[in-house]
């Protein structure tokens, strides 16, 4: 079966935006973090969470950790907030003054935030004021996942996957943009190959994916894969059998039973970010080598503020719903162009992906992890512009 489209939105207001944290919620951060009920470790990461790195990030998010500057620094940006069926949807957009530019989607994913692209925008909108005379510019539009973050949280009738991607479509046109590129990692890969599997395909001029899609070999059909995607697919089942990714089981099936204690305590909300942040990123390494504390704690402040966790998490049980529903979804026949950051937690091997998508560029960067973007700004910026410039 295909499955059903919501009908376009012609017309949506549009707003202009602005972030603004209330000094309340601040404080009530501030106040809760000092309040928190430490237990006293054992070992360190062996356990999940390494207490006493949490403890120290918890203190410094209360006694030094500058949320201003965070704001003043995305309020740089153009920002545009529209209504979708009664949802508010947050989004950054930031056009290019060259006549050329491409208009870009760019999508965040789990455990993120629009954050991700924050070092991306002016790269990709302005590339001369950023070291790349002549390179392919974008008007960028970077919307918070309904449910994430400046989109606030949802609540009435379910946001899955397909009615996200359908009301960033309806997004776009609004904007003035008929015809995009769209790009992201984890949800934004999912979100933006939704697209072009729907009866709104034909709104992209191409893809760019950091962790797409694939379908492993029929029973006995044989696979030539080259020594990094094996050690790729190692990774995968080890971090499957030492609870690396047990997070989907969770958001999946019992995401009010966690969001109840990480909505009301910011401790427990950093330490199951920052844990996911480690293994999505270094794995067993120091995550501070992927990504500053200074970033850990804006985009936890991004969640706590927003109290967004438990409608994050819900999106989970609505993808697996989707997949049930319509489980061999068409082929993609968009043209997409993969960049594989090597410490990624999933990297599908390339004859994977190729079963479901009309694969025309592959590369494995040199260096970045889940969050390739906001990890390795620059490379991302590059990877985007070879694939999606003109």
């Amino acid at each position: 079966m295909t499955y059903p489209t919501p009908a376009r939105t012609n017309t949506l207001p549009l707003a202009p935006g602005r972030i603004e944290v209330e000094p309340a919620v601040l404080d009530d951060l501030r106040d809760r973090l000092a309040r928190t009920r430490w237990f006293d470790a054992v070992g360190s990461w062996e356990n999940g969470i390494d207490i006493a790195y949490v403890r120290e990030l918890a203190h410094e998010w209360r006694t030094s950790f500058e949320w201003g500057a965070w704001q003043d620094r995305f309020n740089t940006f153009g920002q545009v907030v529209t209504t979708v069926d009664d949802q508010r949807i947050h989004a950054f957009h930031q056009r290019s003054s060259r006549p050329d530019a491409t208009p870009l989607l760019l999508v965040h994913g789990w455990p993120g935030s629009a954050i991700e692209f924050i070092d991306c925008i002016g790269p990709l909108t302005d590339p001369d004021a950023h070291g790349a005379p002549g390179a392919p510019a974008f008007h960028v539009v970077c919307p918070s996942i309904p449910g994430y973050g400046f989109s606030g949280p949802t609540a009435g009738s379910p946001w899955g996957i397909r009615r996200i991607s359908s009301a960033f479509d309806d997004l776009m046109h609004a904007l003035g943009y008929p015809r995009y590129a769209g790009a992201g990692g984890d949800w934004g890969a999912t979100i933006v190959t939704d697209l072009a599997r729907s009866e709104r395909a034909p709104s992209l001029t191409g893809l760019h994916l950091t962790m797409p899609t694939g379908l492993p070999p029929a029973p006995g059909e044989s696979e030539d894969l080259d020594d990094f995607e094996r050690a790729s697919l190692a990774h995968w089942d080890d971090a499957l059998a030492t609870g690396r990714v047990n997070h989907v089981a969770v958001n999946t099936f019992r995401p009010h039973t966690t969001a109840v204690a990480m909505n009301d305590s910011p401790a427990g909300l950093l330490a199951w970010l920052v844990d996911m942040c480690r293994s999505f990123t270094v794995y067993d390494g120091d995550v501070e080598e992927a990504l500053t504390r200074d970033q850990l704690l804006a985009n936890a402040t991004i969640y706590w503020a927003t109290g967004t966790i438990a409608s994050a998490m819900r999106l989970y049980g609505l993808w697996a719903a989707q997949k049930a529903a319509d489980p061999f979804p068409p082929y993609v026949t968009v043209p997409v162009s993969v960049s594989i950051f090597p410490n990624d937690i999933r990297r599908w091997p390339r004859s994977w992906a190729e079963r479901c998508l009309n694969v025309v560029d592959w590369e494995v960067l040199p260096a970045g992890g889940h969050f390739g973007s906001w990890e390795q700004p620059e490379l991302f910026v590059d990877a985007v512009r070879r694939s999606l410039g003109r």
